[in-house]
């Protein structure tokens, strides 16, 4: 991937986390994708969720397909692992990777090429072995690469900037994920860095795999009137699952006195001081709603799409599900730290292993 070294300027003002870094140590090459990209913004707040986090850099590896998304890897953490693989083969990849080195932070960036069309099967498999993973899917309904056709995800009736209709009906992610057991679905907007920022912490932290599908406009071929993945209509239809909006400096509180507020109304919110100074914003959705419940989660999406809205935010999570290597049963050490000869005990310790299935 060819593109444009940054300056190694850094300003003594920037603000350090735990590890002592800022977040230029977060960041990767220039971006050679069009001005005013979704997938940027996208970048961006991959960087602010990571430093946040403290995250040592060289601890992560990162993974991606084919697709203007799957260019995301090398815009941020300049100093990790990565593999970019041929299209929609990005789950394998990172299987493979995880099951050898389980001590990685790892982060797959796809688009609704690489990951609705012909990796479809490679991420549902992904879903189902529960890989320790957030999975970005970087969704704006086109193939930007080859010119803007619709891919799986687009909308029926959603038009083409040649103004030509989709009629085939489309594949939703969150959905997808919802049915076929994902321990976490989450949906984003690039043009909402407040509420992604938080949903990509929440996702690093789970444990197994975080399904977050980022509706993230193609701004050459997918931003027009009667596109429905554009800024605009994602503006004027998205609606948020939970909202929390924190005051900056983010900070953490300190035991103190216990803060009180009461019950909140259904559908009402309440802004909540904290002893910091900060204010803590919190809404009570519908009292059938509960996002540990896969059936409730599946209904409120639908309910929502059916009226014409996005909806966005921590849609669900399994917070008791175990990972892929929880399921099977794996050794704690990671394998490319195992020595030669536990890795290769001999022909006799394997015949008599060998054995033991006849």
């Amino acid at each position: 991937m060819t593109s444009i070294t940054k300056p190694r300027v850094v300003h003594p003002g920037l603000a350090k986390n735990e590890l002592g870094l800022t977040t230029r140590s977060y960041e990767g090459a220039m971006s050679t994708l069009c001005a005013g990209c979704g997938h940027d913004s996208v970048t961006a707040a991959l960087v602010e969720a990571l430093w946040s986090l403290s995250i040592e850099p060289h601890r992560v590896g990162k993974m991606s397909g084919i697709g203007c998304s799957s260019k995301t890897p090398g815009y941020f953490l300049e100093q990790s692992h990565g593999f970019n693989s041929v299209h929609g083969r990005m789950p394998a990849v990172a299987t493979g990777a995880n099951a050898a080195n389980r001590e990685l932070t790892y982060i797959g960036v796809s688009g609704d090429g690489d990951s609705l069309s012909i990796g479809l099967g490679q991420m549902c498999h992904a879903i189902r072995r529960n890989l320790n993973l957030l999975y970005l899917i970087e969704n704006n309904g086109v193939y930007g690469l080859t010119k803007g056709q619709f891919s799986a995800s687009a909308d029926i009736g959603t038009k083409s900037k040649r103004g030509v209709p989709n009629l085939q009906a489309p594949i939703d992610p969150v959905h997808l994920g919802l049915s076929i057991g994902a321990t976490f679905v989450a949906r984003g907007f690039s043009g909402d860095k407040t509420q992604l920022v938080p949903i990509l912490t929440a996702g690093i932290r789970h444990k197994g795999l975080a399904l977050v599908d980022i509706i993230s406009p193609c701004v050459t071929f997918n931003d027009h009137q009667g596109s429905t993945k554009s800024y605009q209509h994602t503006r004027d239809h998205f609606r948020p699952a939970t909202e929390a909006a924190l005051l900056d400096p983010p900070d953490m509180v300190e035991e103190m006195a216990t803060i009180n507020v009461g019950p909140i109304p259904p559908g009402q919110f309440r802004d909540v001081s904290l002893h910091d100074g900060s204010v803590v914003r919190f809404r009570a959705m519908h009292e059938e709603y509960d996002p540990t419940d896969r059936g409730t989660a599946a209904a409120l999406v639908r309910r929502l799409q059916d009226r014409g809205e996005i909806p966005t935010g921590l849609l669900f999570v399994d917070p008791d599900a175990g990972d892929h290597h929880d399921v099977m049963n794996t050794v704690e050490e990671p394998l490319w730290s195992l020595p030669f000869e536990d890795l290769c005990p001999g022909s006799e310790v394997l015949s008599d292993m060998m054995a033991r299935f006849r």
